[in-house]
């Protein structure tokens, strides 16, 4: 009678077990992450923008690399004001590659509207952000145009 009882609960825990197993498998299964591969290209207008603070490294290309949906990623740059004038920071996106990338994917920046003096130096954040919800879209590309107006 004994080894009934040790049987059942064997089969039990077996059961158990298994059971655990196919739920994390199967949970595993149901987790899908899509990365969107990401770049952009850099232009300026009155200003240089450079990888480096002591700004000696033009940076006229950025590598996002793999953002998954609902992720952002950060770059800092360095914004100078190469003129003799006072200036106001202004970024626009253009050339979005495919077009309808502009909506799920964003770039903003901390420097909006931002004043510098001659040879004035910002650090700035460039943020990417992937919504969420986004579909169909692997892969893309975007001007980012940093302008210095003054």
């Amino acid at each position: 009678m004994e080894i009934q009882r040790l049987s059942s609960g064997a089969i039990i825990a077996t059961v158990a077990i298994a059971g655990l197993f196919l739920t994390l498998t199967t949970a595993g299964l149901l987790s899908i992450n899509q990365s969107v591969p990401t770049s952009g290209t850099v232009s300026t207008v009155n200003v240089g923008v450079y990888s480096d603070s002591a700004c000696t490294q033009q940076l006229t290309s950025i590598s996002w690399g793999s953002v998954a949906p609902g992720g952002t990623a950060a770059r800092t740059v360095y914004v100078k004001n190469t003129g003799t004038n006072q200036i106001t920071l202004t970024m626009t996106r253009t050339n979005w590659n495919p077009a309808n990338a502009n909506g799920p994917i964003a770039v903003t920046w901390d420097k909006e509207s931002t004043t510098l003096t001659a040879n004035q130096i910002a650090t700035a954040t460039l943020t990417l952000s992937v919504s969420s919800s986004i579909s169909g879209i692997t892969t893309f590309s975007v001007d980012i145009v940093i302008t210095g107006t003054g």
